[in-house]
């Protein structure tokens, strides 16, 4: 069933095979997922709004006509309830706690330096795009991590082609300086100890 094509797997939902609507799920469940994160920068409410959009997207699927792409069309729902869920909940900070009190042989502090190392290159990325409005993270996401087109986008958000063109340039230019400002204070931090 994977070979087929995404109205394909559509028609035959909408005849009652339920399997066909897992597939879609299962193409399309990390950048759902991706794309709710970067919105709402919370891991939990990001997969509740992941799961929300696959139901509505399951109970409006015999609205869709078809004249976009079925990602698109879905990733507009995912867009749109992100929002939605930001403008009922305030953000909160998550924290993680670490217990070192278990004594750790030194091939596994290896691999959890190269792990660490490796996730703080990543956070730094990630934080950057944090720090980006929620609609800039949104469409660096879409367009860098999810590679959908400008006019893809522009369906999503209900901007024009032009105003992405934009937000994509402004957003890659406050990326490149925050990584900057971020490695330089990581550099000037590491000098000083």
């Amino acid at each position: 069933m994977r070979q087929l094509e995404d109205s394909d797997l559509v028609s035959k939902t909408l005849r009652g095979d339920m399997k066909a609507f897992g597939v879609l799920v299962d193409r399309y469940k990390h950048m759902v997922f991706t794309l709710a994160c970067r919105l709402l920068r919370n891991k939990e409410d990001a997969e509740e709004v992941a799961q929300d959009a696959f139901v509505k997207a399951f109970k409006a699927l015999d609205t869709y006509a078809g004249d976009a792409k079925f990602s698109t069309w879905l990733y507009k729902i995912t867009y749109n309830h992100s929002l939605d869920r930001l403008k009922k909940k305030k953000r909160t900070i998550d924290t993680v706690s670490i217990d070192l009190s278990k004594p750790v042989g030194l091939e596994v502090m290896n691999k959890v330096l190269i792990e660490l190392e490796q996730q703080d290159r990543s956070r730094l990325v990630k934080a950057a795009i944090d720090r980006l409005s929620e609609e800039d993270a949104a469409i660096v996401t879409l367009f860098y991590f999810d590679d959908l087109s400008i006019r893809e986008i522009a369906e999503i958000v209900l901007l024009s082609p032009q105003t992405i063109k934009v937000r994509l340039y402004r957003g890659r230019k406050q990326l490149a300086n925050l990584l900057n400002t971020s490695l330089l204070k990581e550099k000037m931090m590491n000098y000083e100890h």
